[in-house]
């Protein structure tokens, strides 16, 4: 049996424990956004495996709020993540923070499409913008906020 070097090993290992991080996110979006696709690149680039479900509009808001998404809160694309909802541009940040704390809940939301927010940075302006909690009886709380320029 050959002996792999130190550098060898320590290769393995990240990749191993890279692996063993990214955590699976259903998207459903409609067909030739890239603002979704841009979102699911961020998410990728912060441990998630997102993967792509494209919808037709009345299919789409259907889906939106049979899974309990206020329309309110309605954003451009839709994840799930190991039982909760996640609408629009919301930070993988956010996501992880989420999945950690384990709130009773439908899930987060970033209502419309702030620019700024991941998927919506091709702009050098950054607007304010809140992401929500989006409680079980459709309620909606602050979860975090992130400034603008």
């Amino acid at each position: 049996m050959k002996k792999l070097s130190l550098s060898a090993l320590l290769t393995l290992a990240l990749a191993g424990q890279s692996i063993a991080q990214t955590t699976p996110i259903e998207v459903v979006k409609t067909n030739g956004c890239g603002c979704c696709l841009a979102w699911m690149k961020h998410l990728e680039e912060n441990g998630f495996e997102p993967t792509g479900e494209d919808m037709f509009a009345g299919l789409f808001v259907r889906f939106k709020l049979d899974n309990g998404v206020p329309q309110r809160m309605v954003s451009c694309h839709t994840g799930l993540v190991e039982g909760y909802v996640i609408e629009g541009h919301v930070p993988a940040d956010d996501i992880r923070r989420l999945l950690s704390e384990r709130p009773d809940a439908i899930g987060l939301a970033v209502p419309d499409m702030p620019l700024g927010s991941p998927g919506m940075d091709q702009s050098r302006w950054r607007e304010a913008y809140d992401v929500f909690l989006i409680n079980n009886d459709g309620s909606t709380e602050v979860f975090s906020s992130y400034s603008g320029d």
